[in-house]
């Protein structure tokens, strides 16, 4: 840290130097109003493209617009911005720290997958101060960038994937688009899911409602959508039947399992936006106390040509569920 910055902090303000920022290729295929964003913490986005427009921001000595992708061996210059401090944010929770570095299931030096536990975020916001990247980002200051490959729902369970280089983010973000990356989920539905029934091709549309509240539903102006289903066990208890199916979606749609399983009539149990109450509260004798979705498994092949097969064990909460149908 200069000595600037070191003597504004009586002030509570940061006054930090030019930055000459040497672009390698873990940074490389950027665009430069994103990048700044990125380290430029604190800093309002309308900043960023204001000291963008102004020519305060130059590669190579040269003038750039907003979308210009930063190169491997570009110079970047990134001028003083003055930042206000704030007062800093609490630490997550050694229970959730704890929680989330005991759920590794695989890490290398460019990749972390963990076995994501439910009722946690998968990043902060709504009044989340700390998700799963933050609580790594926190525990892990030395990795160079941690960031989400994808996005689990914050009462599902199970695999999620943080790349740990941003070269490998962007092969895994195009192998997600190429839909080469496999993803196996187990979800518990209410009735009895036919064996016939192996693909549910319904396109799907974000909604808002007027409350703010985000749904997603089966529209024809929505995008293209595809889940297969295979069925692992059927329940009966009483006059209740329930059936665990495996879910593979194809394309990568939010809620997509969850809205496709509504449509074709056997709705999530525990799903508290898209299966009716009265279902949810006949379930809860059993101990279902939550969305009983599961990312169970994640097939994919690494940028070495090496195939990876992670599985994540079932949670100890569904598992009990499950027993306790059986008997």
């Amino acid at each position: 840290m200069d000595r600037h910055q070191n003597d504004s902090r009586e002030t509570g303000e940061t006054r930090p130097a030019v930055k000459m920022i040497n672009i390698d290729s873990e940074d490389a295929g950027q665009r430069v109003d994103n990048y700044l964003v990125r380290i430029l913490k604190g800093v309002p986005k309308t900043r960023v493209y204001r000291i963008i427009r102004k020519g305060e921001v130059r590669v190579n000595k040269k003038r750039v617009t907003a979308d210009y992708r930063l190169q491997d061996g570009d110079l970047l210059r990134v001028p003083p911005v003055r930042v206000s401090e704030k007062a800093p944010k609490a630490n997550p929770g050694a229970a959730i720290t704890q929680k989330l570095e005991s759920s590794i299931l695989y890490e290398d030096k460019s990749l972390i997958i963990i076995n994501k536990p439910a009722g946690i975020a998968v990043h902060g916001g709504s009044g989340i101060s700390y998700g799963v990247i933050e609580t790594l980002r926190n525990v892990r200051p030395q990795e160079r960038s941690l960031e989400l490959v994808h996005r689990l729902d914050r009462d599902t369970s199970g695999c999620l994937m943080i790349a740990k280089k941003r070269s490998l983010l962007r092969y895994l973000h195009a192998q997600l688009k190429e839909d080469k990356v496999s993803k196996i989920y187990n979800a518990l539905v209410i009735g009895r899911w036919p064996s016939r029934k192996v693909l549910v091709n319904a396109p799907l549309l974000k909604n808002t409602l007027r409350s703010g509240e985000r749904v997603v539903t089966v529209d024809l102006e929505g995008k293209r959508s595809k889940t297969l289903y295979k069925v692992l066990e059927r329940f009966s208890h009483d006059s209740e039947t329930a059936t665990l199916v495996e879910a593979s979606p194809v394309t990568g749609r939010t809620h997509q399992i969850r809205v496709h399983c509504l449509h074709a009539g056997y709705s999530i149990l525990g799903d508290d936006k898209y299966t009716p109450d009265e279902d949810n509260r006949r379930f809860r004798e059993f101990g279902l106390k939550r969305l009983f979705l599961h990312a169970a498994r994640l097939k994919l092949t690494l940028p070495d040509g090496k195939a990876l097969t992670i599985d994540a064990p079932l949670p100890e909460d569904l598992s009990e569920v499950l027993e306790t149908l059986r008997s």
